[in-house]
Parts: C-alpha cells; sequence; structure tokens
C-alpha cells in the first residue's frame, strides 16, 4: 500500500471549539469547514500536518461508533519546548497535565489537553541516556552524544 496521507479525525461534540482550539494555539489554517467536520492543515515549519475535527454523531460514523475520542495522546514535536511552555501553559493558560520535564529516554515535554480532555504532548527531543540510547533501532545517538 502506498499512503498518500495520514492524518487524525478527532471525533467531538465541539466541532466549533475544538476548531478554534487548535487554529489558536497550535498555528492550523482551516482547508475545509462545515458544522459537523473541519479539516485543517498546519504548513509553518518545513512539512505539513493535517487534523480534522468531526461531529462524532455524523451519519457517516457507523452508529455502535458514534461517540468522543477517548484515549488519545497527540505529539506535536517543536524545537524549543520551553518556549511553548511558556507560550501555552504561563501565557494562554491551557491546563496542565504533567509538568515539563526532562526523560532518560530522550525528550523533554509537558502535557496540556483540549478541549475535549484529549492529551497533547509538546515535545523537544533530547540525548537519551545510554541506557536508552541502545533502544532506538535507527542508531541516531551515538555513544559520544550521551549524556
Amino acid at each position: 500500500m502506498k499512503i498518500s496521507s495520514f492524518y487524525p479525525v478527532i471525533l467531538t461534540e465541539q466541532v466549533a471549539a475544538s476548531s478554534a482550539f487548535y487554529k489558536e494555539h497550535f498555528g492550523f489554517e482551516p482547508v475545509f469547514e462545515s458544522d459537523w467536520y473541519v479539516s485543517l492543515k498546519s504548513t509553518e515549519g518545513s512539512s505539513s500536518f493535517e487534523l480534522a475535527i468531526m461531529d462524532a454523531s455524523h451519519t457517516t460514523i457507523p452508529e455502535s461508533f458514534r461517540t468522543r475520542v477517548q484515549g488519545l495522546i497527540l505529539n506535536f514535536e517543536v524545537e524549543d519546548v520551553d518556549a511553548e511552555y511558556e507560550r501555552l501553559i504561563r501565557n494562554a493558560k491551557l491546563p496542565l497535565q504533567s509538568d515539563i520535564r526532562s526523560e532518560e529516554f530522550g525528550q523533554r515535554h509537558f502535557i496540556t489537553s483540549d478541549p475535549n480532555g484529549i492529551l497533547i504532548d509538546v515535545i523537544t527531543i533530547i540525548p537519551p541516556t545510554e541506557e536508552f540510547s541502545s533502544q532506538y533501532t535507527d542508531n541516531v545517538w551515538s555513544k559520544d552524544e550521551t549524556p
């Protein structure tokens, strides 16, 4: 299979509020908007990313699945997680679900959430400890780069 696109679709009862949240705080722009579905795209970096918001009760969803999304974390890798912490948590007052910290497995991150309770993990990749560097399959971290 050759995949031409891949993006999450958030099923929600709050299409407009969710769309506004991702536009305001994460720089997404609408490419399609209706009262039941919004397709968003971010082109701020060197790559583009897509995210869609959909009314969970819409008839295109199989009836037994017409419920809001649960158990989802969206990861946003950024250049400077500390600057994003300042912007999103301290300035915009988004909910703080897990405070900023550096992890031995190679991330500095914090977790907030959107209007639906979806967790948003904002991450900057950092060198992992030697113990974790050997677990990376692409050998990104050499022994000279680990702390």
